[in-house]
């Protein structure tokens, strides 16, 4: 095995080994400007080759940290804050196509971006994109525009929590709205406390159940008769991991489970940082780039400012 390698593997087994020694600091967003860093300066030795691990252990780190809450959290839901759910997937797909027509991005494209933006990133995208036949160049370009916008949110999201000094519950509900992936909304609120990583969880949950709707309009607007889709069924294996919480509230392995599923989602972003390449920024192409930023942006700030004086 060659120094790149190694080095890459004990990057992967620091973020491990800071489960049980807290010593080792870091953080979701530490975990992936390191793979940043990693493929800019020594280049990924498994470019293009993680990609299925990658997802499948973002999915299982997802569970994992349902283990952590009992499937009661759902109802600590308000209905101000459910209602935030369904205005927010309304506003984003009637705002998203009145700027798919004013930036002239293609309408499959858009609608993708939409989708992924509305509800939660590229899980939303692989839905829809079934539904409407979407070709590999619309779901790739989709999937680059979201992912960029994702990343950011994990970020900056943190950064604009503390300025502005919001509550935990206030943050976590911000991020599960409007920050794109699971993974990004879900490592955002983790840096800023464990309510905020508790909220954040219970909406995306929420968000994912209206891609059933979402993919049902989406056959009914493009007139397909094939109803296939990709449904993310880890969510399933969610819900009962937190149905066991409930079962079983006096067991104490849950809360260990919950720490393993937020470590692996900061090697999950280790990997998505480190397969980052200037190629895959340059296929994504300006329009849909400017679409999904806009979108975020008018959707976050809204959000934010509504947030800010009807929540606590």
């Amino acid at each position: 095995m060659n120094l790149k390698k190694c080095l890459f593997f004990g990057c992967i087994l620091y973020i491990i080994l800071s489960i049980v020694f807290p010593e080792l600091i870091i953080s979701s967003w530490m975990a992936l400007i390191l793979g940043i860093i990693f493929a800019i300066i020594l280049g990924n030795p498994y470019d293009g080759k993680t990609s299925n691990i990658t997802s499948n252990l973002l999915k299982i780190s997802v569970v994992g940290i349902g283990f952590g809450y009992p499937v009661s959290s759902v109802a600590e839901l308000s209905f101000y804050e459910f209602s935030y759910v369904l205005v927010f997937i309304i506003l984003t797909f009637f705002t998203g196509y009145v700027l798919g027509k004013f930036t002239n991005v293609e309408r499959k494209t858009a609608d993708l971006i939409n989708s992924g933006t509305a509800i939660c990133g590229a899980s939303a995208i692989a839905a829809i994109s079934s539904t409407i036949r979407a070709n590999e160049k619309q779901i790739s370009i989709s999937l680059g525009t979201v992912f960029i916008l994702s990343v950011s949110g994990l970020i900056i999201y943190p950064l604009i929590g503390d300025y502005l000094s919001l509550s935990e519950r206030q943050f976590g509900l911000w991020a599960g709205l409007t920050v794109h992936d699971t993974a990004s909304a879900i490592g955002a609120a983790q840096d800023f406390g464990a309510n905020s990583l508790k909220i954040a969880t219970i909406i995306k949950l929420a968000k994912v159940l209206f891609i059933i709707p979402i993919v049902f309009i989406g056959s009914v607007l493009y007139k397909n008769n094939n109803n296939k889709f990709t449904f993310p069924y880890f969510i399933v294996f969610f819900l009962f991991a937190m149905i066991l919480n409930s079962i079983l509230p006096n067991y104490t392995g849950f809360e260990f489970i919950k720490e393993v599923g937020k470590k692996g989602l900061q090697v999950s972003l280790f990997l998505i940082g480190a397969n980052l390449s200037i190629k895959n920024l340059k296929s994504i192409g300006i329009k849909p780039l400017i679409h999904g930023l806009v979108l975020w942006c008018f959707l976050s700030t809204i959000s934010l400012i509504t947030i800010m004086y009807f929540s606590y």
